[in-house]
């Protein structure tokens, strides 16, 4: 034993520091945890999924391609389906377009108006766009379409995230 005596205003005082640091690590932690969890956790950011469409397939003409994607949001999983616009340009080299305008978010086809051949068109509000994705000077759209990564494995066509299309 100790040959100080502590007295009963140092007890509580150091019984009451004690409970509050507790109750207050257990308030600061959650938050904590929340606002650093998501900095640690590994994301798929880099994932390409398989379009099922095969290389040599792909000509110099637009195709819609569907693929199907694994999304799980919390404890739910469920099977979602994207769309995406692909050709070989003038090069040989593959371009995957997003369809989705830049002005409100509809889908755009590939020569989806008899008026404008050899463009996209949003039927929504009349947006045009090139083979290339760059919107036409003078309609709606605000911008480009997005751009997908592609590559390629095993003779087929894999498309990742989008990304800013700089034509």
């Amino acid at each position: 034993m100790s040959s100080q005596k502590v007295s009963r205003r140092q007890f509580l005082n150091y019984t009451l520091m004690g409970v509050g640091g507790f109750m207050g690590a257990a308030v600061v932690m959650p938050m904590l945890r929340f606002a650093v969890d998501p900095a640690l956790k590994a994301n798929a950011s880099g994932d390409f999924i398989n379009t099922g469409l095969k290389i040599s397939e792909i000509t110099e003409t637009p195709t819609r391609v569907d693929y199907k994607l694994e999304v799980k949001d919390g404890w739910y999983e469920a099977e979602e389906t994207r769309t995406a616009w692909v050709y070989k340009d003038e090069e040989g080299g593959i371009v995957a377009l997003s369809p989705v305008c830049k002005h409100l978010g509809c889908t755009v086809n590939w020569e989806g108006d008899e008026k404008h051949k050899n463009e996209f068109y949003c039927p929504c509000h009349g947006g045009r766009y090139e083979k290339s994705g760059k919107n036409i000077p003078n309609t709606p759209p605000i911008g480009p379409l997005d751009l997908y990564e592609s590559q390629e494995k095993d003779g087929v066509l894999y498309l990742g995230n989008t990304k800013t299309n700089e034509v």
